[in-house]
């Protein structure tokens, strides 16, 4: 399927998350803050199809993550995910950077589904 690079600092939320989209088919890389993202995104995942980033992390967080990468990968995906509705405020006016802000908490299925919609390229937006 696909190669995604997922950024979260909360180590269950990331596990949870990259076991989920593993067994969906994908091949994901981890980082635990923005700033790793970046490093990675720099370093060699260049390859990656999909950037999948809390918004609230320390260091970096996925917003400004989301500026950098888009700068330097515009045609790199980026979903965004969050547990607080402040903070998913912050993604509007991002709309033509961001496929998709899908709340926390979510089920196993509903994140692969989410993730499958913005691969495919639709636009979604989640219900605050």
């Amino acid at each position: 399927m696909a190669r995604i690079l997922l950024v979260e600092d909360d180590d269950s939320v990331r596990d949870f998350v990259a076991r989920a989209l593993e067994r969906d088919g994908h091949e994901v890389r981890t980082a635990m803050d923005g700033a790793e993202g970046l490093d990675l995104i720099r370093e060699g995942a260049e390859d990656s199809e999909l950037l999948l980033t809390d918004i609230q992390m320390p260091i970096m967080d996925g917003i400004a993550l989301a500026l950098n990468v888009a700068r330097e990968r515009p045609d790199l995906p980026i979903m965004l995910m969050t547990g607080y509705a402040h903070q998913r405020e912050r993604a509007h006016g991002l709309e033509s950077l961001i496929r998709d802000v899908v709340q926390k908490p979510f089920t196993l299925a509903e994140i692969c589904s989410r993730v499958r919609g913005a691969l495919d390229g639709e636009a979604q937006r989640a219900s605050a």
